[in-house]
């Protein structure tokens, strides 16, 4: 019985799912969701969830899922508190004898089952508010704020360094760069799925206009109602946009499919900076690449 741990990763619609749960059959492996989008109830079709085309569970085919699909867009979750989640699936996959896989494209998530994290301050609500009102209202005056040693450029991110210094006086590089703790498995099997870019833009053109036609619009009504942040997941801003009869489905189509490219590129940069992986499949993977991953063990 295989009980060593996986993490398997790639970029946006490299394959890595099907694969994570081909490994899982061979390998009595139950999966752990590493997607800070895939966390969420109720945009299984945006966030290209494995529960997409089905009734949500705790397992497809035998095999478990688990942190899928378990956090109403009205909650929000930290990096600790994901990593706290996550420990205790590991945890309980190997008290049970089965094998833990994490799959995932979220680059913090899989750095921090990796390596662990830093000590990160408490936000009061207010704060939290405050600063996402400055990066709404104007982003470069807030990254302003922000030491040069400080690269994210997305608004989230922008808006989570902004509420730490705002919060604590100091910047958030200092406590990223403190020492880290609490890494799940950092002797993990860690396999990267990256086809070229040509294949993935094909899967990509093909998969948007399936993730509208399954429901997006109905998940896009959801998000609206729980006054979700768009800019969280690629593809919910193209989706509301076309609700709120604010751009002509075709053009939302191509905004969404080139948005999720541009993001596929990003990821790809991260794989190449910051992940160091043991196995990579330079293609959709395929049964073979399950051979050959096991007779690497």
């Amino acid at each position: 019985m295989n009980m060593r741990a996986y993490i398997i990763t790639g970029p946006t619609a490299s394959g890595k799912s099907g694969f994570a749960h081909s490994l899982a059959r061979r390998v009595n492996g139950t999966i752990i969701n590493c997607d800070s989008v895939q966390i969420y109830r109720g945009i299984e079709n945006i966030s290209a969830s494995p529960f997409a085309t089905r009734t949500i569970s705790d397992n497809i085919d035998g095999v478990p899922y688990k942190l899928f699909s378990i956090l109403p867009l009205t909650e929000q979750i930290s990096v600790a508190q994901y990593l706290n989640l996550a420990r205790t699936e590991y945890e309980k996959a190997l008290a049970a004898g089965r094998t833990p896989i994490f799959v995932g494209g979220t680059g913090y998530y899989i750095n921090a089952i990796i390596n662990g994290i830093a000590p990160m301050p408490d936000i009061s609500d207010e704060i939290r508010a405050r600063a996402r009102e400055m990066v709404d209202r104007d982003i470069m005056s807030a990254r302003a704020m922000l030491p040069s040693d400080f690269k994210p450029t997305d608004p989230q991110r922008v808006a989570r360094a902004v509420e730490v210094f705002l919060q604590t006086g100091h910047h958030i590089t200092e406590f990223q760069n403190a020492p880290r703790a609490g890494a799940i498995a950092p002797d993990a099997t860690r396999i990267l799925i990256l086809p070229d870019s040509d294949q993935l833009r094909t899967r990509i053109a093909e998969r948007v206009p399936e993730m509208l036609a399954r429901g997006a619009l109905d998940e896009a009504r959801a998000i609206i109602a729980a006054n979700w942040d768009t800019r969280r997941a690629i593809g919910a801003p193209q989706a509301v946009a076309i609700v709120q009869n604010k751009m002509p489905v075709d053009n939302a189509l191509a905004e969404w499919i080139t948005k999720t490219n541009q993001y596929a590129k990003r990821q790809r940069t991260w794989f190449r900076t910051q992940f160091n992986p043991d196995i990579t499949i330079n293609r959709t993977p395929t049964d073979a690449d399950i051979d050959m991953v096991l007779s690497c063990n």
